[in-house]
């Protein structure tokens, strides 16, 4: 395929499948062995992290208001009924500290997990199957928390801890584990989605940043490196297209999510992971051999 025709395309999945409780590493992977793809150099590494940042670049864009909000009525909230710890920005952070300290230690179990599409059918078809139940459950109990400002401490810890399963597991989804573990302890649907959002922007910055330093500076593996002045035209051509797609597809798609999930629920999304987790067990076995 046409390197440019490539990169729209890994853009457009990128974009449709960053903020979507489907998981967007299980969908780039799953392209890459539909199409035969060898994404493992240092250079597609390196490219999609930075399509990752493009959709990221859209989440802040759509968000800036809220944000800027809630840094506003820092610490005491718009209601002046918060505090240092349980205004949203502390939580928010605090929720990526819980995320990202046990991810770290995990690296190496993370590595090992990251390329396998048997261990993403099983985190897609399992996220399905809990996502549809947690959602099914919490339409039927009346939320605690309707709106991001009621939310606790207890709360945070607890949906920044059970973010760490996507990043173990590939194929978990970001945006399933902190959705349903919000539903969980008692957020409405709204709420969980919001609060879904806002963590994942330190996080995926994070990780993301960590993700390009490793790629770019890989230590005692410094061959395998791509330095800006190695890149051909073209190389920042593609590169260039990926992030503008994924930005505009993801701008698109977060819109629309909101949209969607205030009036119908997750329950599309679960149907849609159990059916391609159905789909990569009995039609893709030739993609699953050997993974």
């Amino acid at each position: 395929m046409n390197t440019y025709l490539l990169s729209v395309l890994l853009g457009i999945v990128e974009g449709l499948t960053e903020f979507l409780p489907v998981s967007s590493t299980a969908h780039l992977r799953i392209t890459e062995a539909l199409m035969h793809l060898d994404l493992t150099s240092p250079y597609w590494k390196m490219y999609s992290i930075v399509i990752q940042l493009g959709a990221i670049l859209a989440l802040c864009l759509l968000f800036l208001g809220r944000i800027v909000q809630f840094l506003r009525t820092f610490p005491e909230g718009e209601n002046r009924d918060r505090n240092l710890w349980t205004h949203p920005v502390s939580l928010t952070m605090i929720a990526f500290v819980c995320t990202a300290a046990p991810s770290l230690l995990l690296t190496k179990l993370i590595s090992k997990h990251l390329e396998n599409l048997t261990v993403m059918a099983v985190s897609l078809f399992l996220g399905g199957v809990i996502m549809w139940v947690v959602d099914a459950w919490s339409e039927r109990t009346e939320s605690s928390v309707t709106e991001v400002e009621q939310m606790t401490l207890p709360q945070a810890i607890w949906i920044g801890l059970c973010q760490t399963l996507s990043a173990v597991f590939p194929g978990t989804s970001r945006s399933m584990s902190t959705i349903a573990a919000g539903q969980l302890v008692g957020l409405s649907r709204s709420a969980a989605l919001e609060f879904s959002f806002l963590v994942s922007i330190p996080t995926m910055i994070a990780a993301t940043g960590y993700d390009l330093v490793k790629t770019l500076h890989p230590g005692h593996h410094a061959s395998a490196a791509i330095a800006p002045l190695a890149m051909t035209t073209q190389d920042w051509v593609v590169l260039a297209i990926g992030f503008v797609v994924s930005f505009l597809v993801a701008l698109g798609v977060v819109e629309w999510f909101l949209m969607w999930v205030r009036r119908h629920g997750f329950v599309i999304f679960a149907v849609y992971r159990i059916l391609l987790a159905i789909a990569l067990f009995t039609l893709g076995r030739g993609m699953l051999h050997g993974n």
